[in-house]
């Protein structure tokens, strides 16, 4: 079967983002991306067409149409904008992986809304930290987190409305409501918000080495390249059964598991139930998925169990295999050659991107361990720390993107400087690290930062050791990334005690308990280092590389600021 994209290297030669909207038959004088994901299938006679095919924890499946998705996503914008929201109003959407987060978002964009999507494990000083400086005006969540949002109200006074979509016997306190597919009445028609390319559409919190999550704010002009990416590199195809299995609390969620697929009119799949190998190889059968877009963490999972395990299962229905959020490690595509006759290809990109920027697309060599190349209409280089390119093939440096491209975040909100930072000598720099080969492969050389990739996602170490010193028995605190040969890497602490406090196994499950609470179990430390004190500089910086070159048995590297006493 011929893929999408055809020649990758002619795509490259000819390619430019003013040639996407033509490429997918998308209209010029439309741009909301609730319409596009399903009003317009619908108007392309695909209403009947399934859209999303889900599968509770407990193993029952719902089928939704894009027409359900359609009269359902107009409800949500009904119900959203008869609570007095308006256009641009924040609102988040925390739940699980049920069909109400899906149409929630669409119908929250429907009605020109900025949707703000949260991982369900996040803890109550994560969700916090979120929705005040979001000024977060509603959330869309369910009966067993309501409980975690009812701890954040008072001191999150933006926050008007919490809409319960399975509410049980909740009794309700002030501002609550109940609203959820089971008892929401269809909405035949509503008029969709006109937004322009530049409307905001999401806002995505992402984690830095400094300061509290930044929200990456993406417009409703992101949807062509979203798109485009998933016809080219996904090769989503009209009969494929297709199944993201990132939460839309992380971006790949939302721009491969919401926009890009169902733009196309494609049916996805989605299970409830988190990572149980047994689950996903009997979705991947039962199902007969063709297109399937995972992480590497579930990948060497997956590894692990071994080939025994893949051969119970019947999976011959793949037909296209993909990875995103870290680097895919060379064993990791030789194995699935081997198990599934079929290589995962690699794509590189992240929140503030939106889409796919450097990837292995069909048709093109595979070199197991690269990064691929960059997707037509990209310009991507390997910069020296001046910002200058570096064009000698196979040096490092720090990996840039030229702007613009359609799906590139906008903003920062509220932080205007932390935006502008990112930007260098006409260069996004995306603080990732990188060297190209002779033929144009880009390869992953690790981050620039302290920025701390576990099991794909990124947890920013401030984050971290600022709720660590929020515990009574923690004096001063550091997190770095400890390499993992299944989640890349996990959060070491080091922690110095106040007086009175002795080091023991229980204090220290005791922090990291404390630390899963507060903000998640991703941000967890899975271990902690007792020590006296902290390296930092004579301004009182820690100096979390020499923590780092401590751990991996590294040359520390200079330590003339390195304060003695």
């Amino acid at each position: 079967m011929p893929s999408n994209i055809g020649n990758p290297e002619e795509r490259r030669r000819s390619f430019s983002w003013s040639d996407a909207r033509k490429e997918l038959g998308f209209p010029e004088d439309s741009h909301n991306i609730g319409w596009y994901c399903s009003d317009r299938i619908c108007d392309l006679g695909m209403g009947e067409k399934t859209a999303l095919v889900w599968e509770t924890a407990d193993g029952r499946v719902a089928r939704f149409t894009f027409n359900d998705l359609r009269v359902y996503s107009n409800a949500y914008a009904k119900h959203l904008s008869g609570l007095g929201l308006r256009p641009g109003d924040r609102v988040a959407v925390f739940l699980e992986r049920v069909p109400e987060l899906y149409i929630g978002m669409l119908g929250g964009m429907k009605a020109g809304l900025i949707m703000q999507p949260l991982f369900s494990a996040f803890g109550e000083d994560a969700l916090e930290k979120r929705i005040s400086n979001a000024e977060t005006s509603a959330i869309l969540t369910c009966r067993k987190l309501t409980f975690r949002v009812r701890k954040i109200r008072e001191r999150c006074p933006s926050l008007r409305h919490v809409i319960v979509c399975d509410p049980g016997d909740l009794s309700f306190q002030e501002g609550e409501a109940a609203f959820g597919l089971e008892t929401a009445k269809p909405v035949e028609s509503f008029a969709c918000y006109p937004a322009e390319p530049e409307t905001p559409s999401i806002l995505h919190y992402t984690s830095g080495t400094t300061g509290m999550p930044k929200g990456a704010l993406h417009v409703h002009g992101s949807l062509p390249a979203q798109a485009l990416t998933s016809k080219w590199v996904l090769d989503i195809k009209d009969e494929d059964i297709y199944w993201c299995t990132a939460d839309p609390g992380w971006v790949t969620g939302t721009s491969y598991g919401i926009i890009g697929p169902w733009a196309l009119g494609a049916t996805q799949y989605v299970l409830e139930a988190g990572f149980i190998i047994d689950r996903w190889y009997r979705a991947i059968q039962d199902q007969k998925i063709t297109v399937w877009y995972s992480a590497p963490t579930a990948i060497r999972m997956l590894m692990k169990e071994g080939e025994a395990k893949a051969k119970q299962y019947d999976l011959s229905s793949l037909r296209h295999l993909c990875s995103v959020g870290e680097p895919l490690n060379p064993e990791a595509v030789v194995w699935s050659e081997r198990v599934y006759g079929l290589p995962f290809h690699d794509t590189w990109w992240q929140t503030e991107t939106g889409c796919i920027q450097v990837t292995n697309v069909p048709g093109m060599e595979i070199r197991p361990g690269s990064m691929g190349k960059a997707f037509p209409g990209v310009t991507a280089a390997v910069l020296a720390h001046d910002f200058t390119e570096i064009c000698e093939p196979n040096k490092q440096g720090l990996l840039a993107l030229k702007p613009p491209w359609p799906s590139m975040f906008r903003t920062y909100w509220r932080n205007p400087s932390a935006y502008e930072s990112k930007f260098k000598n006409g260069w996004y720099l995306t603080g990732d690290r990188a060297r190209i080969d002779e033929d144009g492969f880009y390869w992953f050389m690790g981050r620039d930062d302290d920025v701390i990739n576990t099991a794909g996602h990124l947890v920013g170490p401030f984050e971290i050791e600022s709720a660590l010193l929020e515990h009574e028995a923690v004096a001063e605190s550091a997190a770095i990334g400890k390499p993992d040969p299944v989640n890349m890497e996990v959060v070491k602490a080091f922690v110095a005690l106040k007086a009175g406090f002795e080091p023991s196994r229980k204090l220290e499950m005791s922090i990291m308990n404390f630390i899963r609470k507060k903000l998640s179990p991703l941000a967890m430390p899975q271990e902690i280092e007792f020590v006296e004190k902290l390296p930092k500089t004579r301004s009182g910086k820690i100096m979390r590389r020499v923590l780092r070159a401590q751990e991996l048995g590294q040359e520390v590297g200079d330590l003339s600021t390195l304060d003695d006493n």
